[in-house]
């Protein structure tokens, strides 16, 4: 498989779609649910992290699991999982880090990598699609996902190129959130709409899962 030049905003560049790997985020640590794994809630009889491989595996060239602790209580997923290669939990920004870092050791080939929430369940289906003709079509360096009027950095589109300068931001300067360390760069959003729901509706809570519930309905729901 060829990677295209980011900023090759050639004819031919805009005709192909390439496939992107992902990782998926599951680092945090899920205070307000009490501890434990986010992903592994439970709605409407599948896990959160289950729905969301559903959503982007086809979309990807392959995925990741970004986790910490113990891996083998991902087993069942048959994913690579990798932990956080910056200490102390500092946020998304290490998961991102983590996965630039396992694709430039383990597939040097790829030049972009797609991150998402792992406790996203209903995640667009055309999300890597669209982020990736934004950053050609805008000439940018990163790409991150909107809805609502709100921007959800933690779902973007990263480029490998820029991980030793992330690495930096992270430990030697101590930026911890995202919208700090894209400020730096030329950023494409690109917005969703939210109805009949919002695609980045995340579980943070126990009352969100009583929600994603009544929302699994409708996104099962067929459409007209």
């Amino acid at each position: 498989m060829s990677w295209r030049n980011p900023r090759d905003t050639s004819v031919r560049a805009r005709s192909v779609t390439t496939r992107i790997p992902g990782v998926l985020l599951a680092g945090g640590l899920a205070r307000r649910m009490g501890g434990g794994d986010k992903p592994m809630r439970t709605i409407a009889g599948r896990t959160i992290l289950d729905r969301v491989i559903t959503r982007l595996a086809p979309q990807c060239d392959g995925l990741i699991l970004n986790a910490n602790g113990d891996p083998a209580r991902f087993a069942a997923f048959g994913l690579p999982v990798i932990a956080d290669g910056v200490a102390d939990f500092p946020g998304p920004l290490a998961g991102i880090l983590a996965a630039l870092d396992w694709m430039a050791a383990n597939r040097p080939e790829v030049a972009l990598v797609l991150s998402a929430a792992a406790d996203c369940p209903f995640l667009p289906r055309d999300l890597a699609s669209r982020l990736h003709q934004a950053l050609i079509d805008e000439n940018a360096q990163l790409a991150v996902a909107a809805s609502g009027g709100q921007s959800h950095p933690v779902i973007g589109l990263w480029s490998v190129a820029l991980r030793d300068e992330l690495r930096h931001a992270l430990v030697v300067e101590d930026i911890r959130k995202i919208d700090r360390w894209t400020a730096r760069y030329k950023l494409a959003t690109v917005s969703w709409p939210t109805e009949p729901l919002d695609p980045f509706f995340n579980a943070n809570t126990v009352d969100d899962i009583a929600e994603a519930d009544r929302l699994a309905a409708l996104d099962a729901a067929p459409k007209a």
